[in-house]
């Protein structure tokens, strides 16, 4: 399924469309009909309000009601959806209200299951939410695009292509723009978590990188295991050495003329993760093909940075590997050299999403950064903690924790700081080696992992570590504008991030 996109000026009541696509906000009095649905209530001969009243309608986030156009207007249907309580006066809508509303309805729309017909071409949808300001343009365009999406790789029969027009206003075209990027890099990363782990080994995973790259723009370098051998990334070497499909680092780079600050994004990439020969639960295999989540936001992000031509340069590692218990896997008990020299005690094979991050970590070093940010759906931990829709943010320094903390909940994804407890790394001391991959105390496990990648980070840089083991993969409903599968958790948090860079306002290391 594809969709397109396109704006329109023109009044909601004349808008020429299968569905028809307005918000509805609570108020004292009963539902109310807000900003954008310009001549709808018109053309219904002022019954509108009645209709809403009548089917139930309350304007409660998300909620759906259907009215049938019944010919008194072009559209076929009238899907009102509800925003919450309304803004205050002419204050602009929240924008994540505008997006989870707008998402909303695009799936209601998308679960139709329209059939695809030889005569209809396209799927018209017109949204009719407020869109009167940059911000609401922006947030009503990503909503709608990723509640739009549907994953149709596998199955025997297409969906139909639709046509969303946002009415807005002709100013408003570059946010509209903006928010089109936005999801494009989002839904890519869906795409790549919610394909089979069959066909998406480390090398496949890394053509798309330098496919993707190439379309943007970038600069892409790709090295294969004999090469991360002789450059001693031992934690790649160690974690992928147990499978038949090697691994596999991806370095992509953009600049831009005008940028003073370089920010680097390290993401994890474990195209699937058995546990290696501490062997996962076979149930707990299920999802693990979401476990190259992190280097597909990374991938993507830096996509949607050059296409919107951001004033920061970006060096962007994907650590690669499939994690697999074959003969040649590595051992618990084997110490490994992480690129830059220091030596880890590898206790737990299924610890390894860390030691991949590591080696990116340490590399990053040579390209200077003033801002670096792993992603990673690292431990199980963090959705004991902070349970399946937020991610764990641990930094260099509380403030850049909460900042960059503050910054994710802003574009939308739920995000908490997270301190780090120094008594806690003394559980990773080894006797043999520089450091072990885990501890044996299994509280604050999350922090702990962090704690682990914080050896290996630049020295004065600017550091935040993002677990997204929650928000990474939805197994529960459908909800706003997130599917059930991959989600393409941190993508529009490390655009921000990007953002904040080039303008100089995270703090300092």
């Amino acid at each position: 399924m594809t969709v397109s996109l396109s704006t329109s000026e023109s009044a909601a009541g004349t808008a020429e469309t299968d569905v028809l696509v307005i918000g509805v906000a609570q108020t004292p009095g009963g539902p109310s009909v807000v900003s954008g649905a310009d001549g709808v209530d018109e053309a219904l001969g002022g019954t509108l309000a009645d209709a809403l009243t009548a089917l139930g309608a309350t304007g409660e986030l998300e909620e759906l009601t259907k009215i049938p156009g019944g010919g008194k207007l072009p559209a076929t249907l009238i899907l009102a959806v509800g925003l919450g309580a309304a803004p205050d006066g002419d204050a602009p809508f929240d924008a994540e209200k505008l997006r989870r509303a707008a998402g909303t309805a695009l799936r209601a729309v998308v679960a139709k299951k329209r059939p695809v017909q030889d005569d209809i071409e396209l799927w018209p949808v017109t949204i009719a939410l407020p869109a009167r300001t940059a911000s609401e343009a922006e947030a009503v365009t990503t909503g709608a695009l990723l509640g739009a999406y549907s994953f149709r790789k596998y199955r025997a029969t297409p969906a139909a292509d639709l046509a969303v027009t946002v009415l807005t206003r002709d100013g408003n075209a570059a946010a509209v723009s903006r928010g089109e990027v936005i999801a494009k890099a989002v839904n890519l990363v869906r795409d790549l978590v919610n394909t089979s782990p069959l066909d998406l080994p480390p090398a496949a995973l890394a053509a798309e990188a330098e496919r993707v790259a190439g379309a943007a723009g970038i600069t892409a370098e790709v090295l294969d295991e004999t090469a991360l051998a002789a450059g001693g990334y031992g934690g790649l070497v160690g974690v992928g050495q147990g499978s038949t499909r090697p691994p596999r680092l991806v370095r992509l780079a953009y600049s831009h003329p005008d940028a003073t600050r370089t920010v680097a994004f390290v993401g994890k990439g474990i195209t699937f993760d058995s546990g290696g020969l501490s062997l996962k639960p076979p149930k707990s295999m299920e999802t693990m093909k979401c476990d190259m989540s992190g280097a597909a936001a990374v991938l993507a992000a830096t996509a949607a940075v050059a296409e919107l031509g951001l004033a920061v340069n970006v060096v962007t590692y994907m650590t690669i590997a499939e994690n697999m218990p074959g003969g040649a896997a590595q051992r618990p008990s084997d110490v490994i050299k992480i690129y830059g020299g220091k030596t880890v005690e590898v206790l737990n094979t299924d610890a390894e999403g860390r030691l991949v991050l590591a080696d990116g970590l340490a590399r990053s070093a040579e390209d200077n950064p003033d801002v670096v940010v792993d992603v990673a759906t690292l431990t199980g931990a963090a959705t004991v903690a902070l349970g399946g829709r937020t991610a764990g943010v641990m930094g260099s320094s509380d403030a850049v924790a909460a900042e960059v903390a503050a910054i994710m909940r802003e574009a939308g994804e739920p995000a908490w700081a997270m301190p780090f407890p120094e008594e806690l790394r003394k559980g990773l001391d080894s006797t043999v080696a520089d450091l072990a991959n885990v501890s044996a105390d299994r509280g604050g496990g999350m922090m702990v992992g962090g704690l682990f990648l914080r050896e290996f980070v630049p020295e004065g840089a600017a550091w935040a570590h993002l677990d997204i083991a929650g928000p990474a993969f939805n197994e529960k409903a459908a909800f706003g504008y997130t599917p059930k599968g991959g989600t393409g958790a941190a993508v529009r948090a490390l655009i921000a991030i990007a953002a904040e860079t080039a303008a100089g306002r995270l703090p300092g290391a």
